[in-house]
């Protein structure tokens, strides 16, 4: 399997996993930027990418601008289909109350992890089948 990826911006940077094994690959920006405290805004990262097929691309925060700065991805996870071939843009947004977030070209900003994806039959039906949990919801297990 291969991720072909195309930099459509000259200060793009083709992603890369920090470390063998990682399930991410890390996004960078192509511009410079700040958001301010509560703001949000859309990162280039100055690449278009051709998923295999089967597959779709998260675009999910960064644990450590998530952690040291308040920084995460607005719709974590952004759902990349298969057949798109637009630059990969990040939205991201500062939840920090009192401090910006400085973002310089070729800054780290998020990952991308590629997923298989199923795509069953839709069968419209009556009725579904019982489970033990049936339709507890959100705190239903009591933890």
């Amino acid at each position: 399997m291969r991720l072909e990826v195309l930099r459509c911006h000259p200060d793009a940077t083709t992603p890369v996993r920090a470390f063998p094994g990682d399930a991410g690959l890390d996004l960078h920006a192509c511009e410079a930027l700040e958001i301010a405290p509560g703001m949000r805004a859309s990162v280039a990262t100055g690449i278009s990418i051709a998923l295999p097929a089967g597959h779709a691309g998260l675009v999910v925060p960064r644990s450590g601008i998530a952690s040291k700065h308040g920084i995460t991805v607005v719709n974590g996870p952004g759902l990349i289909d298969e057949g798109y071939r637009g630059e990969i843009r990040v939205l991201l947004l500062n939840t920090d109350r009192d401090n910006s977030f400085v973002i310089a070209v070729g800054d780290r900003i998020a990952q991308l992890v590629i997923i298989a994806v199923a795509t069953p039959e839709i069968v419209e039906v009556l009725s579904l089948d019982k489970t033990a949990r049936g339709e507890g919801g959100f705190g239903s297990s009591g933890r």
